[in-house]
């Protein structure tokens, strides 16, 4: 069953264009679709980019621009990549911008660099400068944006769609075919192992006719992609290499490429003696195995520079068999890492004892985000998703003078003006860790505060926090511990309020007023929404929403 076999005639009302745009780590890459009404769309990859012409049928571009010294980009993917504009770049002192995607990490990822720093920005710009390229195009374009499955808070706007590219390869999956191999009473798993990330979902065909599917399992995100095997080639061939002639960093540089280009693409056998060509047959130094050009590695040595990115694949791929309480039975592999011969060998063999299929789809699956991202966008197959981490909100917690906790915490008592001596930072959960949810589904609890001046109420705001640290819920928001921070804030002018809001005496003689609202928490969706509600006496009114990072 192919996704052009479900997928449903275009019910929009005019000609619509939707733009894919999948900016990898190292390569990116751009599909779309003209949607016509009553027509089934169709889905087609970019296939020419400039200075790629040459190259039919390639759809993806290295993900590289260079700006000068005024911040100016003067050259852009396979542009950039070119030998006369890289000579040219260094004759006029350009800047080269690789790797961005990375920068834009959430802060709670932990990346390891392997002892490699990212090269500076342009002057003035910053990851997400030199992410906008849709600020001048047609407004009436719909843009269906990727980002791996960790990173967090990404805003909607109106003409912006976002889909994780855990999600977005399910639907490239389903377009190749897969989805019709699957059993329903099995779970299987997509991995899209890509430049920087390795982005594992775990899902289960719940209908066929339409077909329904749900996530099974909290998704994961790693730092696996095959950028740092390349850095890891990298330190390896600069330690082989010091005390040669080649071991200059222009020297290792080229080196690293062409070992990218050709000998981490093509690995196969750990016991075959590897080669990475990178000069002319005069090209030798037998110290260090050099010889017409071409330096020698053994097959272990090689094997060990992916060995790291291969264990945290697998690690990653059993956390998520348990998650969904061994359901997988098979895992699609897609993504540009994923044509590698050595990763899909290993993963076959070390997860062989599971009894788990590996599989990869015939087509090309570097392009499978782009496709994918498409396919969320017409086909939305997904109808429930399970949430990664826990979400709440801080409340006062009334003060108990005989637990050692709270004696702890005493300096930091404060009092309502109703009377009661409560504490900050208490954590209360609305959406736990795990919790399968569907688009539809709300998780609301509801909250009051007091008040003893209702200008207040034009600035209401409320926190709302994630906790990364597990299943059990926290007592306390530890505000400097890594696994705490604050997801986004929901603003609400609540004035509306104050006209029916009945002032009460305090404890104190002063005049407080009592208001009561609810916090909503909806995550059926790609993207993390909340909001403020309330009631005025008369109807039910809804904050406006503003999620910042």
């Amino acid at each position: 069953m192919k996704s052009t076999d479900v997928r449903k005639p275009y019910t929009g009302h005019a000609r619509a264009l939707v733009i894919a745009l999948d900016v990898g780590t190292t390569f990116s890459g751009v599909s779309y679709a003209i949607l016509e009404p009553g027509e089934i769309p169709k889905i087609h990859s970019v296939t020419r980019f400039p200075s790629q012409e040459h190259v039919a049928g390639n759809s993806k571009i290295p993900s590289i621009l260079y700006y000068d010294r005024n911040g100016r980009v003067m050259a852009a993917g396979a542009e950039a990549d070119n030998a006369s504009v890289t000579s040219q770049a260094e004759d006029e002192y350009w800047i080269k911008a690789e790797l961005f995607k990375l920068r834009l990490r959430p802060k709670t990822m932990k990346l390891d660099m392997n002892g490699m720093r990212f090269s500076p920005l342009p002057p003035h710009k910053t990851a997400v400068d030199v992410f906008a390229l849709w600020e001048a195009v047609e407004p009436t374009i719909e843009f269906v944006l990727s980002h791996p499955n960790g990173w967090e808070g990404a805003q909607q706007t109106k003409m912006r769609t976002f889909v994780t590219e855990g999600e977005a390869s399910l639907h490239a999956c389903i377009q190749s075919g897969l989805a019709a191999d699957n059993p329903s009473r099995h779970g299987f798993l997509v991995a899209d192992a890509g430049g920087g990330t390795l982005d594992i979902s775990s899902y289960a065909v719940r209908d066929t006719n339409p077909l329904v599917i749900e996530e099974v399992a909290p998704p994961d995100c790693i730092f696996a992609g095959s950028v740092f095997v390349s850095r890891r080639a990298r330190e390896f061939f600069a330690d082989k290499l010091k005390n040669s002639k080649y071991g200059s960093t222009d020297n290792i540089d080229h080196i690293t490429k062409r070992f990218d280009e050709t000998t981490k693409r093509l690995f196969r056998e750990k016991n075959d003696i590897q080669w990475v060509p990178f000069g002319s047959p005069l090209d030798k130094d037998n110290a260090v195995g050099i010889r017409s050009g071409s330096l020698k590695l053994t097959g272990a040595e090689v094997a060990e520079l992916f060995e790291p990115s291969i264990q945290a694949a697998v690690a990653s791929i059993k956390a998520q068999v348990v998650a969904s309480q061994g359901m997988i039975k098979s895992v699609w592999l897609v993504g540009g890492f994923a044509a590698s011969p050595w990763l899909f060998s290993q993963l076959q063999e070390r997860l062989a004892s599971l009894k788990i299929t590996i599989s990869r789809p015939d087509n090309q699956t570097s392009k499978a985000v782009a496709d994918g991202a498409l396919g969320f966008y017409c086909d939305h197959h997904v109808s429930a998703r399970v949430s990664k981490f826990m979400y709440g909100v801080e409340y006062l917690r009334e003060y108990d003078p005989n637990d050692p906790e709270h004696l702890a915490r005493k300096e930091r008592l404060c009092e309502l003006p109703s009377g009661p001596r409560l504490l900050p930072d208490a954590f209360d959960c609305i959406l736990a860790r795990g919790v399968k949810v569907k688009e539809s589904t709300v998780f609301t609890r509801k909250y009051c505060t007091e008040l003893t001046n209702l200008s207040t109420l034009s600035v209401f705001e409320v926190e709302i926090w994630c906790y990364r640290g597990g299943n059990t819920i926290p007592p306390w928001i530890l505000r400097h511990a890594e696994e705490y921070s604050t997801l986004c804030v929901v603003r609400a002018d609540l004035s509306p309020l104050s006209g029916s809001a009945e002032p009460k005496a305090g404890r104190n003689g002063k005049t407080y007023w009592t208001i009561v609202f609810s916090v909503e928490i909806h995550f059926g969706l790609t993207e993390f929404k909340a909001r403020i509600k309330w009631n005025d006496n008369v109807c039910a009114l809804i904050a406006l929403l503003l999620i910042s990072n």
